[in-house]
């Protein structure tokens, strides 16, 4: 399945493509921004770079993945947004990182709206599920207003996590309120 391009009102959720990993790399070296990752050091360019062709690979063998998101108004790369599958759990994930200077906004709860709409509505999915670090309550905070409920500490990635989930008739009763 191919990615193509998506709106939300102030978002552009494109596919990756190589240009994007020097913008992603600048975003990634922000002070602090990993640190509830599993891999939380400064990344190298090269590693952004595999990291993008990892989406690429994503959405040519899976049939989704990670968009990058960009601003509208000014066109600007400020992060990803969308749903990764764990092969190692046969989950689907919602995942999301936004430049810091964004923080604060909606924008990662925008996006995070579609994604939910692509991945239940547009893939069937019968299941997406959020991780979080314990301790990243700004994550949990997107990941509850996005509707996924609490549903055990577990091990991810080799790591304590939060992990959420939301079933599709869940996202359905939620979506008929709204």
């Amino acid at each position: 399945m191919e990615t193509s391009i998506h709106e939300t009102e102030r978002l552009i959720l494109r596919p990756f493509d190589d240009g994007d990993a020097t913008a992603l790399h600048r975003i990634l070296n922000q002070e602090k921004i990993l640190q509830y990752f599993p891999d939380p050091g400064s990344p190298t360019l090269e590693r952004a770079r595999r990291f993008v062709d990892h989406q690429i690979e994503q959405w040519r063998h899976v049939g989704y993945g990670w968009w990058a998101v960009e601003e509208k108004e000014s066109g600007k790369l400020l992060g990803w947004n969308g749903l990764q599958y764990l092969p190692e759990t046969e989950e689907t994930e919602i995942g999301f990182l936004i430049d810091k200077d964004y923080w604060g906004r909606g924008l990662t709860t925008e996006a995070g709206r579609f994604a939910l709409r692509f991945g239940f509505e547009g893939l069937n999915l019968q299941e997406i599920v959020a991780l979080a670090h314990p301790e990243n309550g700004g994550s949990q905070r997107v990941i509850e207003k996005l509707g996924l409920r609490f549903v055990e500490e577990a091990i991810y990635f080799g790591m304590a996590v939060r992990r959420y989930a939301l079933d599709a008739e869940g996202y359905r009763r939620d979506a008929s309120r709204s």
